[in-house]
């Protein structure tokens, strides 16, 4: 699988490496532009549109409002539906135990390529956990965490044999694992497609890459995880495999590095992610800019009221939570220039509608971002539910 790192001397390394510095700069300067307590309630909506954006790269198509109804136990009926949501619920779960810090500093280790499997795949349905070898037509069970021991091969790539898998991971993590910051966003989308070219489990393969690769960005990007690489591989599947297919080629002459694999490939690919990262963390910036966010939540709370489901001014504490990051319970009474008693109805209604949490019934009022308002709060982050 060498190359797993772009030469000196490879296709646009330069440029390459311009982007990786354009990227963490403007990744640091999206995450200062927003108070913690927006980013982090931003975060949780992130992580239902990066679960939503993955699926959908593997043909599954489970909206985040499903999604988050998934998350409060809250499943459909259908039992096809529900298999989705369930597997949803289990991505989300994975993804918030990343955010947390759990792989911070070993995200690319063979242990870390496991537990993340191990964790999503324990938690699907029985179900979804039988897959068709479509070589032989035979029926095989995926086992959490449990590397392949079955050969595969994926369009015209046969993945290393079952017994090499341990000896290519082991090297993945050698290389990967040594890097300092700016190596490693630069070696991000070699890492991918790396991990997704020795095919470790029988499945789940896609997402335990892309889950690896917000685990890599989370830590080298300090991200927050404020935004998500697999919406932008989404919106362009079929250039995002177009790509991994072509890092999949042999080297193509003595112009083409000196590794096995096409270093010119992995270059554009490379230039692909990157430009794909810089992409979402602009949107989202423009998407959360202070004032507009403001004005887009206004209106939604204007209309709410006329319509008799929202008490009046409820708008007003929206924008100074927005504003403030976080508005004590007793300033509610002042921003909305009512006494107590109707301050906390509005309180009241806001969070029954899921716009405003608390973690008690003294603690700060913080923002909110459920999925069933993210068309008018947040729109083109996904599109509206059908």
């Amino acid at each position: 699988m060498e190359p797993l790192l772009l030469g000196a001397a490879a296709p646009r390394r330069e440029e390459l490496s311009d982007k990786a510095v354009d990227l963490a700069a403007l990744a640091a300067g999206f995450r200062r532009s927003l108070p913690p307590e927006v980013a982090t309630a931003l975060s949780h909506l992130v992580r239902s549109m990066n679960c939503y954006y993955s699926n959908l790269i593997e043909g599954h198509n489970t909206h985040p409002v499903e999604i988050e109804r998934a998350m409060r136990e809250d499943f459909s009926a259908d039992p096809t539906k529900r298999n989705l949501q369930v597997e949803a619920r289990a991505h989300v779960s994975v993804q918030e135990w990343i955010d947390g810090g759990a792989l911070r500093g070993r995200a690319v280790t063979a242990a870390a390529q496991q537990e993340i499997h191990r964790r999503f795949c324990e938690r699907l349905p029985e179900d979804l956990l039988v897959v068709t070898n479509p070589e032989t037509g035979r029926a095989v069970r995926v086992e959490p965490g449990v590397l392949r021991r079955d050969d595969v091969r994926v369009g015209d790539h046969f993945a290393v044999s079952p017994g090499a898998v341990p000896r290519f991971l082991a090297r993945f993590e050698e290389i990967y694992g040594r890097l300092g910051r700016a190596e490693t966003i630069l070696a991000a989308a070699a890492a991918h497609h790396r991990l997704l070219w020795i095919h470790p489990f029988v499945d789940g393969n896609g997402r335990v890459a892309r889950l690896m690769s917000h685990a890599v960005l989370l830590d080298a990007l300090d991200t927050g995880g404020l935004w998500s690489v697999a919406r932008g591989l989404a919106r362009s599947v079929a250039v995002y495999k177009g790509h991994l297919m072509a890092c999949d080629q042999a080297r193509r002459d003595d112009l083409d590095g000196r590794g096995n694999l096409s270093e010119q490939a992995l270059s554009a690919f490379t230039a692909f992610f990157l430009d794909t990262c810089s992409d979402q963390v602009r949107f989202m910036e423009e998407l959360v800019q202070p004032d507009r966010l403001r004005t887009r939540v206004r209106l939604w709370a204007e209309e709410e009221t006329r319509l008799g489901r929202l008490p009046a001014k409820a708008g007003h504490i929206l924008e100074a939570v927005l504003y403030r990051g976080e508005v004590p319970r007793g300033d509610a009474a002042d921003i909305v220039g009512t006494g107590h008693r109707q301050a906390r109805r509005v309180v009241s209604a806001l969070i029954d509608r899921g716009v405003l949490m608390s973690e008690s019934s003294r603690a700060p009022l913080r923002i909110a971002f459920p999925a069933t308002l993210a068309a008018r709060w947040m729109p083109g982050l996904f599109p509206e539910q059908g």
